[in-house]
């Protein structure tokens, strides 16, 4: 299949793991922001092929991951009022709230529905005209850009009874709120390739003019990841702080400038909280006052406080890239993905759940 069989290339990726293993030298913290890179990383085991001074830390790169736990608690409440249907993406069902979760609600009676796209609500909404139909709209950049189509749609369909509880979060900040972190120590960043190709590149070139940190876009086959940390070591050791795009089958410098306008139409840019991190000025997004009408927490006047936490649970930690799982007392004890404590064993993007599935 084409772009997909070329990046899963057996001799290629034997031949970029011998031009890793002859980049050996002084110590380099790389960060993969992005969860689909850190499972992606452990499905194909190359964290034990690179050299012994390059260490890989996974960071705050799972939407669900770094949701703050109210926020589920306060979708718990939704759900449970009699005129509300629930509609949500599947990772979103076992993140646990301070006394439920989303799956323990719908055993238990309430109207959650699980949808594969925001679209998806388009035809709840119109086929239960009496019902109050709340989408839990989390997510990066990459699933933004639907959520305001969707409203856009909504509007033109005469819907009224469609909301959104939107939680919407933008990479970049984040990336500043954690190179500015001295106990990190970052010397470079895997920039995750679905949400560059909604922003592009030039976001992130920050972390190049202010703070001489180097970044590569890459995607998520075996030899792309490869190439991609090929590239960025090359660049640590020459101590030129490009970001690089390997990933320009897909990728552009100036991103898709389409979703980027739907984007800019619905959302104004605002300070959002971070689970674990707490709040990062301009790291999230909410209607603007052209479309509050769909905004939940306005029609259903909830007063909004957000907080974090399980107890002994170290997800904030982990998100941070300050411990690893295994460092977590929870881990594989309390902590299961059959018995999530914290939201990174939940998402399939979360790097507790890569741990559990693949470390030794």
């Amino acid at each position: 299949m084409k772009f997909v069989d070329e990046f899963r290339s057996r001799d290629y990726s034997r031949l970029l793991v011998e031009k890793l293993q002859n980049r050996s030298g002084d110590k380099i913290n790389i960060m993969e922001v992005c969860g689909t890179h850190t499972m992606a990383i452990f499905r194909y085991g190359i964290r034990d092929v690179l050299p012994a001074n390059v260490t890989l830390i996974s960071g705050p790169g799972c939407p669900v991951c770094v949701t703050p736990q109210s926020y589920i608690d306060t979708a718990l409440d939704l759900s449970s009022r009699e005129d509300v249907i629930l509609a949500t993406f599947g990772d979103m069902m076992k993140v646990p709230g301070r006394k439920s979760s989303l799956l323990k609600k719908k055993a238990e009676g309430s109207d959650i529905r699980l949808v594969y796209s925001p679209m998806d609500c388009l035809t709840i909404a119109a086929d239960n005209p009496t019902k109050k139909i709340v989408f839990l709209a989390v997510g990066f950049e990459t699933t933004a850009p639907m959520t305001a189509v969707t409203a856009i749609e909504a509007r033109e369909k005469g819907l009224s009874n469609l909301f959104f509880f939107t939680a919407h979060k933008i990479v970049p900040p984040v990336m500043e709120a954690l190179v500015t972190d001295k106990e990190l120590n970052l010397d470079g960043f895997l920039l995750p390739g679905n949400v560059s190709a909604i922003i592009g590149t030039e976001p992130y070139e920050f972390l190049s003019k202010d703070f001489n940190i180097p970044g590569v876009v890459t995607g998520f086959e075996p030899v792309d990841i490869l190439q991609g940390l090929y590239t960025l070591i090359s660049l640590i050791g020459k101590k030129d702080y490009s970001i690089a795009n390997d990933y320009k089958r897909i990728v552009r410098t100036s991103g898709n400038s389409e979703a980027k306008e739907y984007m800019n139409k619905a959302f104004n840019v605002v300070d959002s909280n971070w689970r674990g991190i707490g709040k990062v000025p301009k790291s999230g997004l909410e209607f603007n006052c052209d479309f509050e009408e769909f905004d939940a927490l306005k029609h259903f006047k909830i007063s909004y406080e957000e907080y974090d936490g399980s107890s002994g649970c170290r997800c904030g930690e982990i998100l941070k890239g300050k411990i690893n799982p295994t460092q977590c007392p929870l881990f594989k004890q309390a902590c299961t993905p059959e018995n999530p404590i914290g939201s990174c064993m939940v998402s399939s993007e979360g790097t507790c759940a890569a741990y559990f599935r693949y470390y030794k």
